[in-house]
């Protein structure tokens, strides 16, 4: 059983000021959950009795759980459809090396705010073995219950940095690439093992302030080319084809 308080409690956290103030996140279903207590431990779990004892392995000592009905579950969950388990977890929080872009390819988001969007690119970047996503301040809260979500676990591997990006780009001393509509297709240019790719916004692409630091400029090129088309790529769609190319080229 789980008090009132507990669940007032988690249905706050749907709220980023309250995330903030309390440095924590809600996670749900059994992958998600399972991803990041392989890397973190809860603060509080709570689950139907099926979760339990499909995870007798699970070591929950340390930490508070209850176990919930089927009507608390609906009760306590922020996703439509609620899964077998919801756990708070501390925020997991990573500085940021120095000097990161010299030594492997990073991804650069600025100003990316569909909640979305932001967990398939973490999803992307785990897949790419991309260990660090740079943000700008602008970006949607990767603790957003949606963006959790939608990582499906990689944020428990992918490290997330919000910064000053154009900042960050001008003292990164490695390449800057960026797709733009004024670019050269990407799959006749040199690209490198290391640098930063910068993905922009969904309606704006990437910001003048930003793109005047960009020194790689690419296009991926519609099929066959000069016909009508839709005008843009989806940006996770877009952060895939750029990564598997940079990946393709290090084989």
């Amino acid at each position: 059983m789980i008090s009132k308080a507990k669940i007032k409690w988690i249905k706050s956290l749907s709220q980023r000021k309250n995330r903030m103030a309390e440095g924590v996140f809600v996670a749900e279903g059994h992958k998600l959950v399972g991803e990041m207590m392989a890397c973190s431990k809860p603060l509080y779990l709570c689950a139907l009795q099926e979760w339990y004892d499909s995870n007798c392995n699970m070591d929950c000592h340390g930490f508070a759980h209850d176990t919930i009905t089927r009507d608390e579950l609906e009760r306590v969950s922020l996703m439509r459809n609620p899964q077998d388990v919801v756990a708070v977890f501390p925020f997991v929080m990573h500085p940021l090396p120095d000097g990161v872009a010299q030594r492997e390819l990073c991804l650069a988001l600025d100003g990316i705010q569909d909640p979305g969007n932001l967990g398939t690119i973490l999803r992307i970047a785990d897949w790419f073995g991309i260990c660090h996503v740079v943000c700008s301040c602008d970006t949607v809260d990767v603790y957003n219950p949606k963006v959790v979500q939608a990582t499906m676990g990689a944020l428990a591997r992918v490290r997330i940095h919000y910064v000053d990006l154009p900042q960050f780009l001008c003292q990164c001393n490695a390449p800057v690439y960026g797709t733009l509509l004024d670019g050269s297709d990407i799959y006749g240019q040199d690209l490198t093992h290391n640098g930063v790719i910068v993905m922009g916004n969904e309606g704006n692409g990437i910001s003048p302030e930003v793109r005047k630091l960009v020194d790689k400029r690419l296009l991926i090129p519609n099929y066959p080319l000069g016909s009508d088309t839709t005008d843009s790529l989806n940006v996770a769609v877009a952060t895939a084809i750029v990564c598997s190319e940079f990946r393709r080229r290090q084989h």
